[in-house]
């Protein structure tokens, strides 16, 4: 559901118009009619990593870091 308020109503009752973005609602904020702002609450924040949470499933070659052989010529 997205509601429309002028500058004026968003400047005297933020704090209000915040508290319903908080529970999901987007709010247009219009000049003269014309909208020109809109809130919308935010994505949640992504969890914090866990370091090792991939530990034994992730094989790195010994030779990984090699330097790449020069071919004479490159077929496809």
């Amino acid at each position: 559901m997205t509601t429309q308020v002028n500058v004026h109503e968003a400047k005297t009752h933020l704090s209000k118009l915040l508290q319903r973005v908080m529970k999901g609602e987007k709010i247009t904020i219009a000049k003269y009619g014309k909208p020109v702002a809109l809130l919308t609450p935010l994505d949640p924040p992504a969890p914090d990593r866990v370091p090792g949470n991939d530990a034994g499933k992730v094989f790195i070659a010994p030779d990984f870091d090699d330097p790449v052989p020069e071919f004479a010529e490159y077929t496809e």
